[in-house]
C-alpha cells in the first residue's frame, strides 16, 4: 500500500501532549455504511464489496458522470462542532480502478469538503472549507493510498492548503468563504462531511469513475496538563507527591522528556507545567 500523509499543521511542545479519547472506530464498511453514501441513480451505483479493499471490505462507485461525491450527513462521529478540539485529523483510503474521458485515462481532484448549511447566504445551498489532498488517477491510485490531514479547527483563517465557499471574489470569480464568515465558524457547525472529485470552481465533463474508499477516520485531540497526574483538574499537593513517587521509581510517567532518563530536566519540566498550570 502506497502511503501519503498530507499535514496543514504540526504542533511539538514538552509540556502539553495530545489526549486521544473515545474516538470512533474508523469506517472500514466491514459492518455497513456507517452513515456513508455514494453517487446513484441513472449513471451508475455505489455498493459495499466484502472483499478487495484495504483489508477486508470497501465501498465501491462505479459511476458515470461530470463528478462523484462521498457524504455523511448522519453520523454524528463525523459532524458536529470540531471547535470542541484542539486539533483535528481526517483519513481516508482510496483506489481508484478506472477514471476515463471517452478512452483517456484522466486525473481528477480529490478533496475533503465540510460543509456547514447554517453559514450559508447569498443564494448558495451551503458554506464549507475544503481542502485538495492531490490529483488522483488509475495510473498513480491503482494500489491502496491514503490520504490525511490535520488541522486546527479554531483557526479564524483558512489554514495552508485550504479554500472556501459560499461566496465569490468579486476580481477572481475564485470560490471563497463568505464576508464574517471564518474558518471556525464552519467548523463549529459541521451537517456534512464529503470526500469528492468535484473542486469548487472547477467544471469538468462525463467520465467513466470506478473508485473504492475505505478506512474513514476522524481523530479529535486535546491538549492535556502532564503536571495534573491524578487527573482531577486541578493542581496540587497530590499531583507533586505523584510526580515525586514516579520519578523515585523510574516510572515512564515522569520521564517528561521521553529520553529515557530521570533527570533535572523532568523535573523542570514539572516544575514548568505546575506553574503555568492546565490549559
Amino acid at each position: 500500500m502506497k502511503h501519503q500523509l498530507f499535514a496543514t499543521l504540526g504542533i511539538v511542545t514538552m509540556i502539553y501532549g495530545s489526549a486521544f479519547a473515545g474516538e470512533p472506530l474508523p469506517t472500514d464498511f466491514s459492518s455497513g455504511a456507517n452513515g456513508w453514501s455514494g453517487p446513484g441513480g441513472i449513471g451508475g451505483a455505489t455498493t459495499i464489496e466484502l472483499d478487495g479493499g484495504n483489508d477486508g471490505a470497501y465501498m465501491l462507485t462505479v459511476f458515470n458522470d461530470f463528478g462523484i461525491t462521498f457524504r455523511n450527513n448522519t453520523n454524528t462521529d463525523y459532524l458536529g462542532d470540531y471547535t470542541s478540539a484542539d486539533l483535528i485529523t481526517v483519513s481516508i483510503d482510496v483506489r481508484v480502478d478506472y477514471l476515463n474521458f471517452f478512452g483517456q485515462d484522466v486525473s481528477r481532484p480529490w478533496l475533503l469538503e465540510l460543509r456547514d448549511f447554517d453559514t450559508a447566504q447569498g443564494g448558495y445551498p451551503w458554506t464549507s472549507a475544503w481542502f485538495l489532498f492531490d490529483d488522483i488517477s488509475q495510473s498513480q491510485n491503482s494500489e491502496w493510498t491514503t490520504y490525511s490531514v490535520t488541522f486546527d479547527p479554531n483557526s479564524m483563517d483558512l489554514p495552508p492548503g485550504w479554500g472556501g465557499y459560499g461566496a465569490e471574489d468579486p476580481d477572481t470569480f475564485e470560490p471563497i468563504l463568505p464576508e464574517g464568515v471564518a474558518f471556525s465558524d464552519v467548523l463549529s457547525g459541521v451537517d456534512e462531511m464529503v470526500f469528492t472529485t468535484l473542486q469548487p470552481g472547477f467544471f469538468f465533463s462525463f467520465t467513466d469513475h470506478t473508485i473504492g474508499i475505505d478506512n474513514i477516520t476522524i481523530t479529535r485531540s486535546g491538549a492535556i496538563c502532564v503536571a495534573d497526574l491524578n487527573n482531577d483538574g486541578e493542581l496540587n499537593f497530590f499531583d507533586v507527591s505523584a510526580f515525586l513517587g514516579f520519578f523515585a521509581s523510574q516510572n515512564p510517567i515522569a520521564d517528561l522528556n521521553s529520553d529515557g532518563g530521570f533527570d533535572f530536566f523532568d523535573v523542570s519540566l514539572f516544575l514548568s507545567a505546575f506553574s503555568i498550570g492546565c490549559p
